[in-house]
């Protein structure tokens, strides 16, 4: 696939502003964390690293955001048709959350393989589930033919100017907090740091990037995906965008970023403001579960470590200077996948 003869355009941090206003009172401003020993000789006892925990939105991950602030828009006519999306999870949860509280009928298209606790909270929340095979391709086909069949409003995952905006909240907070309190900031006006996010389909660091970079130039923004599922790497390398099959994607343990490829809005954004990508191994994402559960006190699930896991191990791959913040994308894992994670991050040394 090519990148668009006529790329569209770009998400403006005054959307992602108007985003941050519907947000008010739905999701979660989450903190900005510290992590790991002081650096030394730091009069605030300031650490490099920091977490921003986007598992204690209420529904355990980001995409609440991105949900709710395309649902919000949708017109009277629009509501009253309902609507329809496809995920692996944390997408469907934020639909079906963002659905009741919007009193909006939904249907959510998810894998046979998603994790059982996204599942039971998306019918928690009212949705209807349709389960199909475990690829993307697959979930999509559906949910497109429901939208046809019922008439109903197609919600993407991703790829769609609304969703990005809602999502880029969360590197709008980021921007804003980190630069907060004078002279004790983290990150004083015109001192760099860097952002590590998750990359799957790119809604959360095209848009996380966007606010970030708007804000404050002077800082650096990394996506990170596992190397087993890497599309988004060799996309932003070869400069147009390159897909995955489910079968390779579908290898990594990291669920929610199992997506094949870019999209045709997320990629541009991605191009514009995205300093790199990093990949990850899926024995560092199974230690970053560990060392988030042992100092930090987070069950964070695979997606969500692969920022955390960036900066444990692929360090020498960043910037040398500056504060470095993980945002760790969401917390929705089965119990027992949790477990078995933790022993191997464990045996490998955590």
């Amino acid at each position: 696939m090519t990148e668009p003869q006529n790329p569209p355009s770009l998400v403006t941090l005054d959307e992602i502003r108007a985003a941050a206003v519907r947000l008010r009172g739905i999701t979660v401003r989450t903190p900005l964390l510290p992590f790991g020993p002081p650096i030394p000789g730091n009069l605030l006892g300031h650490p490099r690293a920091w977490l921003k925990p986007e598992l204690l939105q209420p529904i355990g991950a980001f995409k609440l955001r991105g949900a709710y602030n395309t649902l919000a828009q949708l017109t009277a006519e629009e509501r009253g048709r309902g609507v329809v999306t496809a995920s692996s999870g944390n997408h469907a949860q934020g639909v079906a959350r963002a659905a009741r509280l919007l009193g909006i009928r939904a249907i959510v298209v998810m894998p046979d393989d998603a994790p059982r606790v996204k599942a039971e909270r998306v019918a928690a929340d009212g949705a209807e589930i349709v389960v199909v095979g475990p690829a993307s391709d697959e979930r999509s086909q559906r949910a497109h033919e429901l939208a046809d069949r019922h008439g109903m409003v197609l919600i993407p995952s991703y790829d769609d100017p609304r969703i990005i905006a809602g999502q880029a909240t969360a590197g709008l907070e980021i921007a804003e907090d980190i630069g907060a309190g004078g002279r004790a900031a983290i990150a004083p006006a015109g001192l760099p740091f860097t952002v590590l996010v998750p990359v799957g389909g790119g809604g959360l660091a095209s848009g996380v990037a966007t606010a970030v970079k708007s804000i404050r130039p002077e800082a650096r923004v990394f996506g990170v995906e596992p190397e087993l599922a890497a599309d988004a790497r060799q996309s932003l390398l070869e400069g147009h965008i390159v897909r995955w099959d489910a079968a390779l994607t579908g290898r990594t343990i990291a669920d929610g970023v199992r997506t094949s490829a870019l999209g045709r809005f997320t990629f541009p954004q991605l191009q514009a403001y995205l300093d790199g990508v990093l990949t990850v191994t899926e024995t560092e994402i199974c230690r970053a579960m560990v060392r988030a559960r042992d100092l930090a006190r987070l069950i964070v699930e695979p997606s969500g470590a692969v920022s955390l896991a960036a900066w444990l191990f692929h360090a020498d791959e960043l910037p040398a200077d500056g504060p470095v913040v993980s945002l760790l994308s969401g917390g929705n894992v089965d119990a027992d996948t949790y477990a078995a994670l933790i022993d191997r991050g464990e045996a490998a040394g955590s």
